[in-house]
């Protein structure tokens, strides 16, 4: 699979930005939600992009509401939420679609790549996860029940950290 700087998105502040702004970096990409289940999983993401922050590391957060309306708000009220609930200052996309005919382009690319059971195709659900090597290509996939702080997941991180 080729690079996905050249794709780009908008900014939960409303701001354009592409993933080329993190070419040289890792980047976990990740679908979330504020209602959800698994919404927990915003506290192990917080402490990965601040523990491996300085090894040239970060998590973008993709708001998503096409699973079962878990993700009602506005961007602002997410951006509220993320903030007091779970001290999110990880960088948070405007709210995208990642399945379906709106599928943001990001997610076109990202669906593309097999998890670990060999299976690509749609996220299944909230907090699906997307390893971005420093290069721009997917390394990993990694299904929604896979915590941030799971063994495969941490090690996949350390193993494209480029510092």
């Amino acid at each position: 699979m080729s690079s996905v700087h050249d794709i780009s998105f908008t900014t939960i502040d409303g701001e354009q930005a592409t993933l080329a702004d993190y070419a040289g970096h890792a980047v976990l990409v990740v679908n979330v939600a504020s209602e959800c289940g698994l919404t927990p999983q915003y506290e192990g993401l917080q402490e990965l992009a601040d523990d491996y922050q300085e090894r040239g590391f970060f998590v973008l957060g993709f708001p998503c509401n096409q699973f079962m309306n878990q993700e009602p708000g506005s961007d602002d009220a997410i951006k509220e939420f993320t903030s007091a609930k779970y001290g999110i200052t990880f960088p948070l996309a405007a709210k995208v679609e990642v399945n379906g005919a709106g599928q943001h382009p990001l997610y076109a690319e990202l669906t593309k790549v097999a998890d670990s059971d060999g299976e690509a195709g749609d996220v299944q659900w909230n907090f699906e996860k997307f390893l971005l090597s420093p290069s721009g290509e997917v390394v990993g996939r990694f299904r929604p029940k896979v915590e941030p702080g799971a063994p495969e997941l941490v090690e996949a991180i350390e193993d494209v950290l480029p510092v």
